[in-house]
């Protein structure tokens, strides 16, 4: 059984059960066959909340406004998360220092921004057998950054790229 799946009325086929009402009243332990018709007559679902317990526990609700309400929940709970976003700039390891001063200006917004800044060097050539020259590039841009961002880890080859991932510093609440 899933985390998902819950067993209801006539699925749950315990001898015998202990039985809560929506409204907090206890019914105590009775067959299960009893609890359902007490489920029956107020016209509600008998749901089995906790199948481990010595006897099962079993609530009578209205399963279809239980349901509605945990997904209400969820949908609040994804509301509140951070989807944390990436902004890729691209380098080359011939590039001039006035270009590597704008692409760091650029960045610097971003991260102002709460957003993480992945820096790329694309090694082009005899370049890859020998990618100091792309680490050496993103070194630049490190020291240039280093004051509001932080980086995630040391420069890393990864094929024709070195990259190198920026986050930003933890701002103190004033």
């Amino acid at each position: 059984m899933s985390k998902e799946e819950v067993l209801l009325n006539q699925d749950i086929d315990f001898e015998e059960v202990r039985c809560v009402g929506d409204d907090g009243e206890v019914y105590g332990i009775i067959s299960s066959q009893e609890a359902q018709k007490i489920a029956d007559s107020k016209g509600l679902d008998l749901v089995l909340i906790s199948p481990t317990a010595k006897p099962p526990v079993c609530k009578v609700m209205d399963y279809g406004k239980y349901r509605y309400q945990l997904e209400k929940k969820q949908k609040e709970a994804r509301k509140k998360q951070k989807q944390i976003e990436i902004k890729e700039i691209k380098l080359s390891t011939q590039i001039a220092q006035n270009d590597i001063s704008y692409k760091v200006k650029h960045a610097r917004e971003f991260i102002l921004d709460e957003k993480h800044v992945k820096f790329k060097v694309v090694l082009k050539g005899r370049e890859t057998s020998d990618p100091q020259g792309g680490i050496d590039v993103l070194h630049k841009v490190a020291s240039m950054i280093e004051d509001i961002a932080m980086q995630e880890k040391e420069p890393r080859v990864e094929g024709r790229y070195v990259t190198l991932l920026f986050v930003p510093k933890k701002q103190e609440k004033k």
